[in-house]
């Protein structure tokens, strides 16, 4: 699909609208009437920037794999601080946001809110996100062999397996922070977490 600048900020803004109502109602609470009520944009013009409600899921859910990889290769890239330090700072920042400390990465997550309910609705949503969770499993295995690498990690496990336990630990604490309203959960597994890095050997 071919649009004017214009238009694309237009699909961006409906986008960035949608993410917002998706990520509180989820994505078969939310009507394309709503979407555009709430970005403003004319009723019955959904279909000239996205094919179908399944589409603009699928583009919502690329656009926020995108923009995860992005801010986390920001937080990583700090080579003055161990792999140790960095990797816990990005899941101290699914707790809280060091850049908004009123919220945490876990309650902005699309994967967090949508996996079990689109899981079975959509097969091309399933995919990106399973596809996006693997890029990221793999990520954190390549920062668990840096820590071993250093010294400042040392594991019970191979980094993929350690990166796989990590990721599915923190995944169910957050929906236990959900249940529970409360971020007892996500401490708890931030203090499991560096038990399972052990104590640094450099």
């Amino acid at each position: 699909m071919t649009l004017s600048k214009k238009a694309e900020q237009t699909r961006q803004h409906i986008l960035d609208t949608g993410f917002e109502l998706v990520l509180h109602k989820g994505f078969v609470g939310v009507g394309l009437q709503e979407i555009l009520k709430t970005s403003g944009v004319p009723k019955g013009s959904f279909y000239h920037y996205f094919a179908s409600k399944e589409a603009f899921g699928c583009e919502l859910l690329q656009h926020y794999i995108s923009n995860y990889g992005q801010r986390l290769s920001i937080l990583w890239n700090q080579p003055e601080r161990s792999a140790r330090t960095q990797l816990l700072s990005y899941f101290q920042a699914w707790i809280q946001d060091p850049e908004q400390p009123d919220t945490g990465w876990a309650e902005s997550c699309l994967i967090v809110k949508l996996a079990a309910e689109v899981a079975d609705l959509s097969e091309d949503m399933r995919e990106i996100m399973h596809q996006g969770v693997q890029v990221l499993i793999a990520r954190l295995s390549e920062f668990l062999q840096r820590g071993v690498d250093e010294g400042s990690m040392h594991l019970c496990s191979n980094p993929a397996a350690t990166a796989q336990v990590l990721y599915q630990m923190w995944l169910g604490a957050a929906l236990l922070s959900k249940l529970s309203q409360s971020k007892d959960p996500m401490h708890d597994a931030l203090r499991a977490t560096e038990f399972m890095l052990g104590q640094a050997t450099a």
